[in-house]
This record gives C-alpha cells, structure tokens and sequence, in this order.
C-alpha cells in the first residue's frame, strides 16, 4: 500500500485544504479559522472555556491566549458561574454574535456547494466512516488505552 493510498493521507491533505481555505476567508474579515470555530461553539448560555477547549480538540492553556485577544476585540466577555464559582462561562457580545452569523452563512453556504457535488446517502456514509476513523483513532491512542 501506497502512503497516498491511506485514509490518513486523505484527510490530512483535505483538513490542510479546508483549514487554508477558512483561513483565507476569515483573513478577509480581519480574523481566524480559530476564532470563527469558537465563536460556533459559544452557546447563548455561555460556554466553559474547558469546554470550548473540548470542543475545539485542544488545550485549555493555548486556547486562553485567543479567547484574551477575542476579549480585547469586543467578540466576547466572561463571567464566573452563578452556581459555581470556579467555573468561568465564556458569553458572545452583540458584535460577537453579528459576527458568529457571518461564521454559519459561510460555514452553510460551503456545506450547500458540497451537497451539490455529492448526494445525501454519500454524505451520511461519509459521517459513519469518519466517525468510525475517529473512534478508532482514539482507541488505538496511547494516551486512552488503559
């Protein structure tokens, strides 16, 4: 088997491809590709910052450093929690949120373009092979096997 024959080659090459792609956009609206997906991932509640760390498939200590920047731009504001006070929720100012449609009507409209390429049944065999990848994927981790 050939390298260029792999699954991981595939999506190494296609998350390079989308990632260039988002953050050419999002350049030209004076942002990134990181913060865009943080922004779709604040719900209107507030979000934990661990939990856009999740989200995002990062560490919470490299993600502090944007969420401070995405703070001074006035794209969002936190508080500590009401019922725990150890917990700092992470909300979207109106900005933020003006600016997180901006994120979904791209974000959509990509997704429109695709599904004129591809047919619904490809797309969810799509959705269940990849999430067979990644459940493989972690549990042939090291990190997760015990």
């Amino acid at each position: 088997m050939k390298l260029k024959d792999t699954v991981d080659f595939h999506i190494k090459r296609t998350w390079h491809s989308l990632t260039k792609m988002y953050n050419r956009i999002a350049a030209q609206h004076n942002t990134s590709q990181t913060v865009a997906y943080i922004l779709v991932n604040i719900d209107k509640k507030g979000t934990p910052a661990t939990q856009i760390a999740v989200r995002l498939g990062t560490e919470p200590t490299s993600l502090s450093r944007v969420l401070k920047k995405m703070e001074d731009q006035g794209l969002i504001y936190k508080e500590v929690d009401e019922n725990d006070k150890r917990i700092m929720k992470i909300f979207l100012t109106d900005y933020g949120i003006e600016k997180r449609k901006l994120v979904k009507e791209i974000l959509i409209n990509f997704n429109q373009k695709l599904l004129k390429k591809i047919t619904k049944n490809e797309l969810e065999i799509f959705y269940k092979v990849i999430v067979a990848i990644n459940d493989l994927a972690y549990k042939e981790n090291p990190a997760n096997i015990k």
